[in-house]
């Protein structure tokens, strides 16, 4: 009998640092706490690191990679689109009426959702049908649909397999590469080119872990890092914080990232097994969706009318949406996703993951099938 795998706690661990990493970032920084002085009038050495928590969505994409791997792992088209219809929009759904109304009592500025932006946001499809986010944080859900796209087409070809796993990573990674060079909006918009090797190099620790290292496995891996640090890079000069922000702390966070999963994927930290972890990763979803403009108005409010100081605001609002996200989990998001797929039918688990042998890469020269 072929032996399993433990549940990966260490990821459910990482989904947390990427989200309070991005919670971090929009508290302290990417607004102005007061409405007209910049985030390092309040903040003055906590902005210094806090900028660099918008790279937890870079590691939201890695581990995304990683996982729908995972789930998507002996799974048919259908299953695949039940297991994720399931997981994602139960919390969404909250999240966007919670947050849409929220921000039409209490904007924070002019540019209020209305009620059909409200409506057409629980779509997730807003961005192509020209409507606002009720949260600016939803862009992220849209790259995650086109990653779901690309990997239904591959499981509408027959299912995932090694050599098409091997095959997609290639491709995908050639065309994400060259892309921006061909001067086509379109082709950069469905293949994800700036985000496509986050997505990739998941994939490819995935297999790692599936299967094994190879050197045909860590040469993808590396690749991906090596373009993913090329991205980085341009992003952090486009960063404007009113102060001078390095690129080279950017480079080693992405760097760690990869570190980290591929000590995942390798069988380093099967030992982590903490209950607290999985409870974590259940949190890390709903956190993520209504942290942003309910977590601004909180603090507007506390701001103007309580003399703490704003780190303690800060603080206090942070366990806040921990306590928010708990509720939403408990009580919509479990309930809600465990209908969705009772309703679909019965699954196989994508979770324990027999230990294997990669093909020897000779066979990728025989069938692809």
């Amino acid at each position: 009998m072929a032996r399993s795998r433990p549940r990966l706690a260490a990821i459910d661990g990482l989904r947390l640092l990427a989200a309070l990493a991005v919670l971090s970032y929009h508290y302290t920084v990417a607004w102005r706490i007061d409405g007209v002085r910049l985030p390092e009038y309040f903040l003055p050495t906590t902005v210094h690191v806090t900028i660099y928590g918008f790279l937890g969505v870079e590691l939201f994409f890695l581990i995304s990679g990683f996982v729908i791997g995972m789930s998507s792992w002996g799974r048919t088209l259908g299953q695949f689109f039940a297991s994720r219809v399931s997981r994602l929009f139960p919390a969404y759904w909250a999240a966007v009426v919670i947050t849409g109304l929220a921000v039409m009592a209490f904007p924070l500025s002019d540019d209020r959702p209305s009620l059909l932006d409200l409506a057409v946001n629980l779509t997730m499809m807003q961005q192509p049908l020209g409507h606002d986010p009720v949260d600016g944080v939803y862009w992220t859900l849209f790259i995650e649909l086109k990653f779901y796209l690309i990997m239904a087409f591959v499981l509408a070809r027959g299912g995932l397999t090694y050599r098409r796993a091997v095959l997609l990573c290639t491709v995908w990674m050639t065309v994400a590469v060259l892309a921006p060079t061909l001067g086509s909006p379109a082709l950069n918009a469905l293949t994800i080119s700036d985000y496509a090797p986050y997505f990739i190099g998941g994939m490819a620790l995935f297999l790692i872990h599936k299967f094994g290292p190879t050197p045909l496995l860590y040469g993808i891996t590396g690749f991906a890092w090596l373009v993913c640090l090329a991205r980085v890079d341009d992003r952090m000069h486009d960063v404007n914080a009113g102060f001078p922000v390095p690129s080279w702390p950017g480079l080693l966070i992405v760097t760690l990232s990869f570190a980290v999963l591929l000590a995942v994927a390798l069988g380093h930290t099967d030992r982590i097994q903490w209950r607290w972890l999985t409870i974590a990763g259940a949190l890390t979803y709903p956190l993520y969706l209504l942290h942003n403009e309910l977590g601004h108005i909180v603090i507007r409010a506390a701001y103007v009318h309580t003399a703490l100081p704003v780190w303690v605001v800060v603080a206090a609002t942070t366990v806040l949406m921990l306590g928010l996200a708990c509720l939403v989990h408990r009580y919509v998001e479990r309930p809600l996703s465990r209908r969705l797929l009772l309703a679909a039918g019965p699954m196989p688990s994508p979770v324990r993951i027999p230990a294997a042998r990669a093909p020897r890469p000779v066979e990728l020269h025989g069938s692809l099938k």
